[in-house]
């Protein structure tokens, strides 16, 4: 396997990471039948965009480098207000 291959993958991997962002968020808002949008949704995006900053410092491409740090920014700073103001526990049903 070469550099380029394994980059590759990583890039594909991130790219994977980063589209089950909208799976999750997907079937949570059917679950409650409203538009929620999920911690795991943040950990994902998170995830997916350093593996694919990751792979586009690799590629040297400054379009995809800018992209990927600031939408990282974004993310980063929601899982922030997430886990400084938690909400309480959905209770049960029944």
């Amino acid at each position: 396997m070469t550099m380029d291959q394994l980059w590759l993958g990583i890039g594909f991997l991130g790219q994977a990471l980063f589209s089950a962002r909208f799976l999750i968020q997907w079937i949570a808002s059917e679950r409650q039948r409203k538009s929620v949008v999920p911690r795991p949704f943040w950990y994902f995006s998170i995830g997916g965009g350093m593996t694919l900053l990751a792979y586009a410092i690799y590629r040297l491409d400054p379009v995809f480098i800018l992209g990927q740090a600031a939408g990282l920014v974004v993310y980063s700073r929601n899982l922030y207000f997430i886990l400084r103001n938690p909400e309480p526990p959905l209770p049960l049903p029944g």
